[in-house]
């Protein structure tokens, strides 16, 4: 019988750094190791599986809403698929940053996955400065992701003053249970030895806040050929967000997107798009941005998430007018 694949869950909230975090646990594997990645996003395109898979994992989306919300045959199904053609000796998970962790892990942790998967420790992310706002501290979502967690990692450490690193350690110092280990980091960087040993399974604050059902299109993507200007809605968790995939061929403006980027009504903006300078990944959240370059795709995807109502429409005229074609 084939050994339990290690399985290791990276939490954190929305825009703390988890893709940052996995891409650089990605380039510590060793080369004789297959790695896979099971990813869910908010969203509706699958950016962040886009990005994570310039680094070689085998990689499995799914898109739309929180893995919570589709912890069930969903999720079963695509973690199924991922281990099979993956054949994987270590399987990391990143759940969106608006889930709750407790049904992700009483699947991952139930008869089916017993003799399948080795769940390792649960690490999560926090960004220090986020502690300062009521409203973060009060989220369901975020207390359970960090009452999930074994070992506490603060990231962001360099955009953070002493004060604010002083009241995480002990903020994190007063968590009951205590954990296992409390880390600072800087960009997104985890030592893969954090992933190694079994989880406390330990309880989460509210194990049935989330029974919900996201708004959200149900229907399989068309082709992008047969339809190469598509835009999808999503709304859930007190947010909203709008995506888009767009045809390769249709080639974007760079800077109009960097302007539409920086609005500061979005929690976020990401997209791995076509320019004319060629392939581009841009991340923007909590008003810093990032520009690097990207790997050629399929097609592109940009997604926008907001924590107040966004106007689809106004918002599909600036991306078509990036894009050089005529807002309708």
């Amino acid at each position: 019988m084939a050994q339990p694949i290690p399985t290791s869950l990276i939490l954190g909230f929305l825009g703390v750094g988890k893709t940052t975090a996995i891409l650089d646990l990605l380039k510590s594997k060793p080369e004789n190791e297959v790695w896979a990645v099971l990813v869910n996003e908010f969203g509706e395109v699958g950016i962040d599986g886009a990005m994570l898979k310039t680094e070689g994992a085998f990689i499995k989306e799914i898109p739309g809403g929180c893995m919570c919300c589709v912890a069930g045959l969903p999720m079963q199904i695509g973690l199924n698929q991922l281990i099979h053609k993956a054949k994987p000796d270590r399987l990391l998970i990143e759940p969106t940053g608006l889930g709750h962790p407790s049904q992700i892990l009483d699947t991952l942790t139930s008869e089916h996955y017993q003799d399948v998967l080795a769940m390792g420790p649960v690490i999560c992310l926090v960004d220090p400065r986020r502690l300062e706002e009521p409203k973060v501290l009060g989220n369901v979502q975020f207390r359970d992701q960090v009452a999930a967690a074994d070992i506490l990692v603060a990231n962001k450490t360099d955009l953070c003053t002493p004060e604010q690193l002083t009241h995480f350690d002990e903020w994190a110092a007063q968590l009951e249970p205590a954990k296992r280990a409390i880390h600072h980091t800087r960009f997104g960087h985890l030592a893969p030895g954090w992933l190694d040993g079994q989880s406390d399974a330990l309880p989460v604050t509210d194990p049935e806040a989330h029974h919900h059902q996201h708004h959200k299109t149900a229907s399989p993507a068309p082709a992008i050929d047969d339809e190469p200007w598509q835009q999808i809605t999503n709304q859930g968790q007190g947010h909203f967000s709008v995506g888009w995939r767009i045809h390769p061929e249709l080639i974007l403006d760079e800077n109009a997107l960097l302007v539409m980027a920086m609005d500061s009504a979005f929690v976020r903006f990401k997209a791995v798009v076509q320019t004319v300078d060629g392939w581009r990944a841009i991340n923007v959240v909590d008003g810093a941005l990032t520009v690097i370059q990207g790997e050629p795709q399929a097609y592109s995807r940009a997604e926008i998430i907001a924590s107040d109502q966004i106007d689809a429409r106004e918002l599909d005229a600036r991306m078509r007018a990036a894009a050089g074609l005529d807002p309708r």
